[in-house]
């Protein structure tokens, strides 16, 4: 056989092998191909995988199967990683046989197999967030493996840059089977680390607030010589962020820092959160494994997600001209929000006292913006009384905190 021959036979055997781990992705799973899949689970007969179509880790598996252990997953993983090795080796010397390719090609593909079924059968009771978790770290490694049999049996017996690029796709490989040891075994872990990174986007929005500068000390002291400085920056055509007009007034400050507060304490909340669900996974209550208790996991990580939002909505609105009715908008579906994750948490064992605390704090300094934005206290008061009559234990504080912030001066509040 020509060498155009034989890289067109590589080409061929890949294709078919490639269609049918695609199909192992997205075709879906018959009852009958269920029942079978638990039998290959549970016997580890991954050389023989037959080429049904099945749809894995679009969705997660059923209940009916096994659960598989991450540790198998990762264990499989490593043996990915030891064909990606034994793909590079081939390119270590002189280019490869075509025989010792193909070998490496079907060896690793079959691998790959019995690596899409481990991981589909650990996603047994995974809510979506877990799944999304378990379905991206599965895709990383099988499109980095593909990656590298792509460029493998594409070959030219003296290209020698190609040891190079086969060794850099071997080591993605390594990478994402490496990554395989960090992924979330838990809805709780996978939970946690979602509102982790709403946390971070708080955060960042909190320190950009704390850049915000009054714009009342403009006139004082050195003012011709700012005037001259705006001068020579406009004849220089050297304009700076400065120059923009994002200095606020005093009364624009002080309605700025009140934004300040709640993101402040809204940054709290999602911490407090993140330390309840974390105490949930170190508990040995079976309850939090339920459906039940994933769901209200997976409502609260998208409570918080929400929550960024407005956080946002509230940066992006505190720098002139401030748009007032949007932050009225943002505090209203925050204080929503507020009470949706009350119920949630709630309904979760644990200890929740401190999460309530951070409640009943931001609930405080919402009402104390809705205040400075000139709220509606009587049908702020009277959405709480309502609240209460469901038998919230929170409410006499939290009015009492809307109340006094009409009434009392704000340095004696804080």
């Amino acid at each position: 056989m020509s060498k155009s021959g034989k890289r067109a036979h590589l080409s061929r055997v890949l294709d078919s092998q490639v269609h049918s781990i695609q199909e192992t992705f997205q075709v879906r799973l018959s009852w009958y191909s269920s029942l079978l899949l638990s039998s290959l689970v549970r016997h580890r007969l991954h050389s023989s995988v037959p080429r049904l179509r099945w749809q894995m880790l679009e969705h997660p598996a059923g209940s009916s199967l096994d659960k598989v252990d991450w540790s198998e997953v990762t264990k499989l993983g490593d043996e990915v990683s030891k064909q990606a090795t034994m793909a590079g080796m081939l390119w270590s010397g002189e280019a490869p046989d075509a025989k010792a390719l193909e070998e490496n090609m079907g060896a690793h593909c079959n691998i790959i197999h019995g690596f899409v079924l481990l991981c589909h059968g650990s996603t047994v009771g995974a809510g979506p967030t877990l799944h999304a978790s378990i379905h991206a770290s599965a895709k990383q490694v099988v499109d980095c493996s593909l990656a590298l049999l792509r460029e493998a049996v594409s070959y030219e017996p003296h290209d020698h840059e190609k040891r190079f690029t086969i060794s850099q796709l071997a080591g993605t490989v390594w990478e994402a089977c490496a990554a395989l040891k960090k992924t979330p075994t838990t809805n709780c872990t996978a939970v946690g680390r979602a509102i982790t990174q709403v946390a971070v986007s708080v955060k960042d929005v909190l320190r950009e607030m704390g850049e915000l500068k009054c714009a009342a000390s403009d006139d004082l002291g050195d003012g011709v010589s700012n005037k001259a400085v705006e001068s020579t920056s406009d004849e220089e055509g050297d304009l700076t962020e400065a120059d923009i007009g994002d200095d606020l007034s005093a009364e624009e400050m002080t309605i700025a820092q009140l934004i300040i507060s709640v993101v402040s304490d809204t940054l709290t909340v999602i911490k407090e959160l993140i330390r309840f669900i974390t105490g949930l996974l170190k508990s040995s209550n079976l309850k939090i494994s339920s459906k039940e208790s994933t769901d209200s996991l997976e409502k609260i990580l998208s409570y918080c997600r929400e929550m960024g939002q407005e956080v946002n909505e509230l940066g992006a609105c505190v720098y002139p001209p401030q748009e007032i009715s949007q932050m009225k908008s943002s505090a209203n579906k925050m204080q929503r929000l507020v009470d949706k994750m009350h119920v949630e948490v709630k309904s979760l064992e644990g200890s929740p006292d401190s999460v309530y605390g951070t409640f009943k704090q931001l609930e405080g300094s919402l009402g104390n913006l809705q205040h400075g934005l000139g709220g509606d206290l009587t049908t702020e008061m009277g959405r709480l009384a309502v609240f209460s009559a469901r038998g919230s234990a929170r409410t006499s504080l939290a009015i009492s905190l809307v109340f006094a912030s009409a009434i009392i001066p704000k340095s004696i509040v804080k």
